[in-house]
């Protein structure tokens, strides 16, 4: 190289520094680019993100011709730096060690840091346009990737280490609810809706169920004064339907039917049973996102919850499980349970029956959710026995203070300020409608 120019020299050092800025650059974009994304692109005719794609395909070969022409350019990058340090200060060791500090510096610089940050920062954008140039460059090299490949293969299976590519890309619910909840891609009402969906498999059918005590049934053996009444003042369209005792369940009742049965001549016992549909029992315990695909299977809407000895313990509609996903519809009938406010001094109001799953929901509280379901239960629960009114407790990290007990049970609660992590969110009266429309 004496017949070329020492200029010409350093203009070659920093075309080498900035190709291989180029190849850290394609490195970390096709690293970090988002593959969910990128694949979109390419089914919407991204010809760039498909190139990407095709190469992601195959990520050994892909990091052996990035990796190939990095380190060739920073070998030569090196040379470079000797040969013009030594025409420049001499061959001392001094001068020698002063051209290794710059060429690393230039290279972490120039070469490394800069353009895999702004690799990283704009993978997405950078990836299908870097594809277009390495694809040509991985057909070129495959024989000496190839050859490379061979010996990293063999050092794996001595490390027992699989790639990337055999141990799949697959993430676990759990994996996918932490992305949902705390990654970007969803805001707001959506990033509720898909966490609350994923929730579905980890609750039960007992753990949203109308409790046994407020379900809303009509005793076919009743006057038919009486049913009449019932009928005209139910808020539910479906209601079971039994014999003497609600353990005898005999069917369920359309309202649509009624109106049916008003014009043929009257209601009473003999017309309600010739219009009843057979009652559909959801077994306790099972999963909600199981029962959500039962209910579409076998096209119905209602189901009784009852134990392994068939014993009935709630009522589930499939305006139960849409909740659990979308939140409380804003119309609907009053229920047990439904009551709930916030006072002037910031604490709430609840009633006993209040669902614990809805407190948390709604207040930001932390009930543990794998005992009782209600307020109720769980203030007995800790202490063991039915409360006097006055009585205050704290139950994770919640002051819960008994405001009147009735019938064996509590009956209105305050949790005291602060509630939960939401103290200041706005609550309906405790006079509003809460719960949902069968």
């Amino acid at each position: 190289m004496d017949d070329v120019s020492t200029g010409t020299l350093g203009l070659a050092l920093v075309v080498l520094l900035v190709t291989s800025g180029f190849f850290s650059l394609a490195e970390t974009a096709m690293m970090a680019v988002n593959r969910f994304r990128l694949k979109h692109r390419a089914q919407r005719g991204s010809r760039g993100a498909r190139v990407a794609l095709a190469l992601l395909g195959e990520t050994d070969r892909l990091l052996g011709v990035i990796l190939l022409g990095n380190n060739l350019i920073n070998a030569a990058s090196a040379t470079l730096t000797t040969i013009i340090t030594v025409r420049l200060f001499g061959e001392g060791e001094l001068a020698l060690a002063l051209g290794t500090v710059a060429v690393t510096f230039g290279i972490l610089v120039i070469s490394e840091i800069t353009p895999k940050v702004i690799g990283a920062a704009h993978a997405d954008r950078i990836a299908p346009v870097v594809g277009f140039v390495l694809r040509p460059m991985l057909r070129a090299a495959t024989p000496v990737v190839w050859f490379v490949n061979l010996f990293v293969q063999g050092l794996l299976r001595l490390l027992f280490v699989r790639p990337a590519s055999e141990l799949g890309a697959t993430l676990t619910q759990e994996e996918l609810r932490s992305l949902v909840l705390e990654g970007q891609y969803f805001r707001g009402k959506h990033r509720a809706m898909l966490a609350n969906l994923l929730d579905l498999e980890a609750v039960t059918v007992d753990d949203v169920m109308t409790p046994r005590n407020q379900i809303h049934a009509i005793d076919i053996t009743s006057e038919p004064t009486r049913l009449v009444t019932q009928l005209t003042t139910s808020y539910h369209t479906r209601l079971p339907v039994y014999e003497d005792e609600l353990d005898n369940i005999v069917g369920t009742l359309h309202l649509k039917q009624v109106l049916n049965l008003q014009h043929a001549g009257g209601i009473d016992r003999e017309a309600i049973a010739s219009v009843l549909r057979p009652a559909y029992f959801v077994p306790s315990g099972t999963p909600l996102l199981t029962q959500l695909q039962q209910f579409q299977n076998d096209r119905e809407r209602l189901g009784l919850v009852v134990d392994e000895y068939g014993e009935l313990q709630g009522l589930l509609t499939l305006e139960d499980i849409i909740e659990e996903i979308i939140g409380d519809f804003t119309t609907g009938a009053p229920g047990p349970g439904s009551s709930m406010g916030r006072e002037p001094d910031g604490s709430v109001v609840a009633d006993g029956m209040a669902q614990l799953r809805t407190l948390n929901r709604k207040l930001g509280t932390r009930f543990p959710l794998d005992g009782p379901k209600t307020l109720n239960g769980l203030i007995v629960g800790q202490l063991g026995e039915i409360p006097d009114a006055g009585t205050v407790v704290d139950i994770a990290g919640q002051a819960l203070e008994i405001l009147q007990t009735q019938d064996r049970a509590v009956k209105v609660v305050r949790l005291r300020a602060p509630v939960g992590r939401d103290a200041g969110a706005p609550l309906q009266s405790r006079d509003a409608q809460a719960s949902s429309d069968r």
